[in-house]
């Protein structure tokens, strides 16, 4: 009989790894440089094991390392079984994978099974080949609407912007669901099937732990390409409750889960996490038994900075997690996402793209975003679940907002016709030294320019330090283990409409004060203090932070 996925047991009789675990995420273009060229890299990345190894974290995850233009950092991929050159070499990577094991951490990929690049060689052999042939039938072309096809064949939107068609010179349509360099696949077509099947085997052959699966909710298509309803458009229709959009989370991708799941199942603990950004009813179809192991929970993501906003998120996910058998994730920030430092000092209801490209900027109040990014963590890793953390989040890093048009790649800059900025504010390389042209990151500058404030929130800047950022993580993932992670119960507290509190099976709490004023000490739970977001005034906690109560013996 099958277990219900996240409460299958690894051969000790403990839940299965991935249940309960901190994964630490690494963009890898903007972890460390090893070779001085200003590009992150295998090389630098493991030279710094030994700091994600102090963090405490349970599991690396590396998002795409593959051969790629980088039309779409990385998410372009031309050779799944490759590395890019300017990462390093497959032998690097098996060194990498080797020496994370030793120091007591997993290793997860990305793999991205949606598109590829226009580069990659099924493609290029589409385009040569010409309108009705086999290499086409890999991929999604279609003729255009209209007076000599020249319309495409359906109004659906890209993500980037524009639409999701684009013409090659014979005059038919290929379908791309997100930029023009990223085709789609064709996942009815056997050898699309069989290639991944044999990807996901070639890495976990190589000893890759599992594998974060990028746009997992895509991939299935309506094949009588309908229109989508206009009012579909502009939000995409990711988060349909009944699986109707044309190209997202529909109802027949899942026999692709199955299929996957049931090549992982011929390894031992191997395990795949969506990022399927759908409906919040839908999600427990991703991991129904022979599905996922787990699902990203992006909720919190768009939550303000608001007790009723995270309790109302905190208890749907952890109820819908519950009665499937599973564990929610708890995600703050990411490589596509304002880093939550700056989310949290802006005013709330601002639509974050236009702020980035317009402002004002002087709404941002820096110090209250950093303090609550602070509080928020402890509420995270407090969860029954796993918790993802963002590489620099460990370092109270901000958005860099203010980055030259010049120096943008994200193509959705270009896409929208430069009205929205896009996503390289949260992809400036992270900072391991006060001083120096890149902060540490290599020898000299870095691709994306570093702000000044970096050196202060550095690695170095902050080890040393007792009441830094870095520390607190450090602290709260050590004593997560102690408090959180032997149960997986869950009890909300009634403190205040703006105070966030709850209990876990073991007896320790959480209470966080997310209102203006200060939260009497008496009106705390009981228990022994261990773990603060912040200093304490007097007998008062105050507003944004988070205190960490032991039970009392």
């Amino acid at each position: 009989m099958n277990q219900p996925e996240s409460m299958q047991m690894e051969q000790s009789g403990s839940p299965a790894w991935w249940r309960r675990s901190v994964v630490y995420q690494v963009y890898i273009r903007s972890f460390a440089d090893g070779n001085g060229d200003g590009t992150g890299d295998l090389a630098g990345l493991r030279a710094r094991l030994d700091h994600l190894a102090e963090l405490g974290i349970d599991a690396i995850w590396v998002n795409p390392w593959y051969p790629s233009p980088m039309a779409d950092g990385g998410y372009d991929v031309v050779d799944h079984r490759a590395i890019h050159l300017d990462f390093g070499t497959l032998a690097e990577a098996d060194a990498l994978i080797s020496e994370t094991h030793e120091r007591g951490m997993r290793f997860l990929i990305d793999v991205v099974p949606n598109h590829t690049s226009v580069e990659h060689p099924w493609f290029q052999a589409a385009l040569a080949a010409g309108s009705g042939s086999p290499e086409r039938q890999r991929y999604i072309f279609r003729a255009g609407r209209g007076p000599g096809g020249d319309e495409p064949p359906t109004n659906w939107q890209a993500v980037f912007g524009g639409s999701a068609w684009t013409r090659v010179d014979d005059g038919e349509w290929y379908l791309h669901i997100f930029d023009i360099s990223q085709p789609d696949l064709n996942w009815q077509h056997p050898e699309v099937r069989d290639e991944f099947d044999s990807i996901l085997r070639f890495w976990v052959d190589r000893d890759v732990d599992g594998f974060r699966v990028d746009v997992a909710h895509g991939m299935v298509k309506d094949r009588s390409f309908p229109d989508a309803p206009v009012d579909l458009l502009d939000d995409r229709g990711q988060r349909l409750p009944d699986g109707s959009h044309p190209h997202w989370d529909r109802d027949e991708l899942h026999q692709l889960i199955r299929r996957w799941r049931a090549v992982l199942d011929e390894y031992d603990n191997r395990m795949m996490v969506a990022e399927a950004n759908v409906h919040p009813d839908r999600l427990p179809l991703y991991l129904r038994p022979g599905e996922y192991h787990q699902s990203f929970n992006f909720d919190l993501l768009k939550a303000k900075w608001s007790a009723d906003d995270f309790r109302s998120i905190i208890v749907g996910s952890a109820a819908r997690a519950a009665a499937i058998g599973a564990v929610s994730t708890w995600v703050l920030s990411n490589h596509d996402i304002v880093r939550h430092a700056t989310r949290y000092g802006l005013p709330p209801g601002i639509d974050y793209e236009r702020w980035l490209l317009d402002g004002p900027h002087d709404v941002l109040d820096a110090e209250a975003g950093a303090r609550r990014a602070r509080a928020a963590v402890m509420v995270t890793l407090a969860l029954p679940g796993s918790t993802y953390i963002y590489q620099g989040d460990e370092l109270g890093l901000p958005e860099v907002w203010d980055l030259p048009v010049e120096v943008l790649e994200d193509p959705t800059w270009e896409r929208s016709k430069h009205t929205v900025k896009g996503r390289d504010g949260c992809r400036v390389p992270i900072p391991w030294a006060k001083h120096g042209s890149s902060f540490g990151f290599g020898e000299g500058p870095s691709w994306l320019p570093q702000p000044p404030i970096f050196g202060d929130l550095s690695v170095e800047a902050q080890k040393g330090d007792p009441a830094s950022t870095l520390n607190l993580y450090r602290s709260a993932i050590r004593l997560r283990g102690d408090l959180f992670v032997a149960d997986e119960e869950l009890d909300m507290l009634d403190l205040g409409v703006d105070i966030l509190a709850f209990r876990r099976g073991s007896g320790a709490t959480v209470v966080v004060n997310m209102g203006s004023t200060p939260l009497p000490a008496d009106d705390l739970p009981p228990g022994e203090i261990v773990l603060s977001s912040g200093p304490t005034i007097g007998t008062k906690l105050p507003p944004d932070a988070a205190v960490w109560l032991a039970p009392e013996s």
